[in-house]
């Protein structure tokens, strides 16, 4: 098995418990389950920098990244650094992150959140909109065509904007779906784990322009980003290269004023 085959199977389990646990009704009298979301895809389309930091603090392939720093002193740091949305891994077995997580980031910020998570049933989507989330991410490679329907449509009835994640030609096809606010490019190879940003070139050109490019993973450098955005992308995700730092608040701050 893959490790996105481990991470999907485990999830599937997860996600029966926590329906036990906590149904949705419970979810749906949440203090947050009312709240009016943010655009995720507006604060990146009108952001001179569009950085999307994420708070990671761990992950399958570099096992611990940061697991000192206290969140909320992170992610208030990239809002003060000019961060245009937050990523917040809410995964607990292989990354490290939890849900409350989500909550605590939506009691620090009021910029929009995107819940970093393998979504493979609609309760996780509940789940987003029940703990502050303001968007969800959907991995293609995970969910076939009607699954990215379903999942996209339930998003877009509880107000969540929906970041479809691609790795290839093929998973982009099958993503061009009305309810997608943006389609992230993952420059990492799943299978190898390798990282290129020729995969979010070679992919720009297929995207539609009324749909927010975003290009993922191996970004640490001004002049990548500088190269990205000629082929029209707006936003880039941010995790390891702020998190491996002793203070991801000020290596954002230092890594977006250059931009």
């Amino acid at each position: 098995m893959t490790i996105l085959e481990k991470i999907t199977a485990y999830k599937r389990k997860e996600v029966l418990a926590r329906k036990e646990a906590i149904p949705v009704t419970l979810l749906e009298s949440f203090e947050h389950f009312s709240r009016e979301t943010v655009s995720m895809s507006r604060s990146i389309a009108n952001s001179e920098t569009g950085i999307i930091a994420e708070h990671k603090r761990r992950s399958p392939s570099k096992k611990v990244i940061n697991d000192t720093t206290e969140l909320p002193d992170i992610v208030k740091g990239y809002e003060m650094a000019g961060a245009s949305a937050i990523s917040v891994l809410t995964d607990t077995k292989f990354f490290g992150g939890s849900l409350d997580d989500l909550l605590l980031a939506r009691h620090t910020t009021s910029l929009p959140l995107l819940r970093k998570e393998f979504i493979v049933d609609p309760y996780q989507i509940f789940e987003a909109k029940a703990f502050g989330g303001d968007a969800i991410l959907l991995i293609a490679a995970c969910l076939d065509a009607d699954e990215l329907t379903e999942f996209a449509s339930q998003a877009k009835t509880l107000g969540l904007e929906v970041l479809l994640e691609v790795h290839n030609m093929e998973e982009l096809q099958k993503s061009m779906i009305p309810e997608v606010d943006m389609i992230g490019v993952n420059n990492r190879n799943l299978k190898t784990f390798e990282v290129s940003t020729e995969v979010s070139k070679s992919l720009s050109e297929h995207i539609p322009d009324d749909i927010v490019k975003i290009s993922e993973s191996g970004i640490s450098a001004v002049d990548t980003i500088k190269e990205l955005q000629k082929y029209g992308y707006q936003g880039f995700l941010i995790g390891e290269n702020f998190m491996r730092s002793e203070n991801p608040a000020d290596a954002a701050r230092t890594f977006i004023q250059k931009i």
